[in-house]
C-alpha cells in the first residue's frame, strides 16, 4: 500500500474546497444603485467606494499569499474566505461600474471622441478587476486601481 504524503492530503482537500466553492458560492445580489432614475447620485461616493472595493482585494491577495503555503485545516479555510472576499469585492466593482456609472452617468454627446474615451475607461476598471478575479498577484491591483484613478476624473468632487 502506498503511503499518503502530506502534499497529496493537501493537493486533493484544496482541490475538495475548490468544488465546493463552486457548486455552492454565489454572488450576492449587488445594487449599485436605483434604476429609476431617481435623480439622486454621488459619484464621489461610488468612486471611494471602488477604492475600498480595491484595498479590500489587495489585502485579500496578501492574505492568500501568505497562506498558501500552509497546509493546516485553519490556513486552508482562511485563504478561502479570503478568495471568497476577492471575489466578492471584483465582482462589486464591476457591479458598480456597469449598474450605476455605464447605465445612468455616461451618455453619448456631440463629442464622439470624448464619449469613446470615457467608455474606454469605464471598460479599463471592469477588465482589471476581472484580472484581480483570475490573477492573485499585486501586479493586478496596481492595474486596477490605476484604472479606478483615470476614472475618478470624469467624476470630480463638487464640494
Amino acid at each position: 500500500m502506498k503511503k499518503v504524503t502530506p502534499v497529496v492530503v493537501s493537493i486533493v482537500m484544496l482541490a475538495a474546497l475548490a468544488t465546493v466553492l463552486l457548486w455552492t458560492h454565489s454572488p450576492a445580489e449587488v445594487k449599485a444603485h436605483c434604476q429609476v432614475p431617481c435623480g439622486i447620485y454621488d459619484d464621489p461616493a461610488r468612486i471611494q467606494q471602488l477604492r475600498e472595493d480595491s484595498m479590500t482585494i489587495e489585502k485579500a491577495i496578501h492574505a492568500i499569499g501568505e497562506l498558501s503555503g500552509k497546509s493546516d485545516a485553519t490556513s486552508m479555510n482562511q485563504a478561502t474566505r479570503w478568495i471568497m472576499t476577492k471575489e466578492d469585492h471584483a465582482s462589486h466593482i464591476i457591479t458598480v461600474v456597469s449598474e450605476y456609472f455605464l447605465t445612468q452617468k455616461v451618455k453619448p454627446g456631440a463629442d464622439r471622441a470624448k464619449y469613446l474615451e470615457t467608455l474606454a475607461d469605464h471598460h479599463a476598471v471592469m477588465v482589471a478587476a476581472m484580472k484581480c478575479k483570475q490573477v492573485p498577484d499585486m501586479g493586478s491591483v496596481d492595474l486596477l486601481n490605476q484604472a479606478i484613478t483615470k476614472l475618478a476624473t470624469h467624476y470630480p468632487d463638487k464640494k
